[in-house]
């Protein structure tokens, strides 16, 4: 077994803002490999973030983003279980990152739950009407389809973007979010307004 340092425990803290004792413990259980800890600690918030997801959360914050230039505005409100939680630093660091996201990506639905279904049969319709597709063998024209709407889902679906240019999805960070601050957390809505838009 390898002997775990401090500093060792604290850089693992840092990266994934995990408790103290939790960041220890994974360093032990991981033989002192960062990456195979910070494996271990997600997989401990994944499934933490699974117990909370049915517990109500009714506070929170409503947060407004104003992006440089005045030409693109964004009104969101998240979610948390306690006015305690809403007030902290990380917790507002995440309204904005997602206020902030939703400015950048435009974003129509929080969630693919929320697409209405009509909106998705007529996106699969408009799919499977495309030229490119007739093509292809009829067999796997549906599983094109299916690959084609789930690139769609990361478009119109604020939970299935990329958070910025990173590897991971906003649904991701929320779940890492809700694993660290011991609440669950939910983006309830939001409203984006660009200059010059189309009513």
């Amino acid at each position: 077994m390898a002997t775990i340092s401090a500093d060792a425990v604290k850089d693992l803290r840092d990266r994934t803002g995990a408790g103290f004792m939790d960041c220890k413990r994974a360093l032990e259980e991981t033989d002192g490999d960062v990456e195979k800890a910070v494996v271990r600690l997600r997989e401990r918030g994944l499934a933490a973030a699974a117990k909370r997801a049915d517990r109500d959360a009714k506070e929170g914050l409503v947060e407004s983003y104003i992006h440089p230039g005045n030409r693109v505005g964004v009104l969101i409100e998240v979610n948390c279980e306690t006015d305690f939680v809403a007030r902290t630093d990380d917790f507002r660091k995440l309204v904005r990152d997602l206020a902030v996201q939703v400015a950048g990506l435009a974003p129509l639905y929080v969630d693919v739950e929320r697409i209405p279904a009509a909106a998705v049969e007529e996106k699969r319709a408009q799919l499977l009407a495309a030229e490119a597709l007739k093509s292809k063998p009829e067999a796997i024209r549906g599983q094109i389809v299916d690959g084609q709407l789930k690139k769609w889902y990361g478009e119109v679906a604020l939970y299935e973007q990329p958070f910025r240019d990173t590897d991971i999805t906003v649904k991701a960070l929320v779940t890492d979010a809700i694993a660290r601050l011991g609440e669950n957390i939910r983006v309830r809505r939001f409203a984006r307004f660009a200059l010059g838009e189309e009513l």
